[in-house]
């Protein structure tokens, strides 16, 4: 993770066999005042952070990566850009610090190759067996809770 107001560093995961980072001009940062703790100082300070970030026209991606970043992001997108907002420390450089993590987060799971499709498979006859006898059994014991009989 790289400080606030430098190139932002995502690390090397699924989808992202060498890493890739984000250059500081290809993101925007936005300062408000925040809603959460900070005593005194809440409604002087602006501490809240929203992190803005364009995936479609970043350079940092190779092509296959942006397309699915987009797609995997659409629904987060707002006119081509992502906003992640951290406003939970009462100090501006940890949210910001939140808000970049945040951010990394979400590139990670977002350039993901979706998983292997699940290949179904037929349980084995020893294994059906074993479930019939296992039923069978608790019949056996459930008939042994009935009424006593004279006989």
């Amino acid at each position: 993770m790289s400080a606030p107001g430098r190139d932002l560093d995502v690390p090397a995961g699924p989808g992202l066999p060498a890493g890739a980072t984000i250059p500081a001009g290809e993101l925007v940062e936005r300062f408000s005042r925040s809603p959460g703790p900070g005593g005194q100082s809440v409604n002087t300070s602006d501490t809240r952070v929203e992190l803005l970030f364009a995936p479609g026209t970043s350079l940092a991606f190779t092509p296959a990566q942006r397309d699915r970043l987009v797609r995997n992001l659409g629904e987060v997108l707002v006119q081509g850009q992502v906003s992640v907002v951290a406003s939970e420390h009462r100090s501006q450089l940890r949210n910001r610090t939140a808000a970049r993590r945040r951010l990394v987060d979400l590139l990670r799971a977002a350039v993901a190759p979706p998983p292997p499709p699940r290949r179904a498979t037929r349980p084995s006859r020893a294994s059906q067996r074993r479930r019939v006898e296992a039923k069978k059994q608790v019949g056996r014991t459930k008939a042994l809770r009935g009424r006593v009989r004279e006989e």
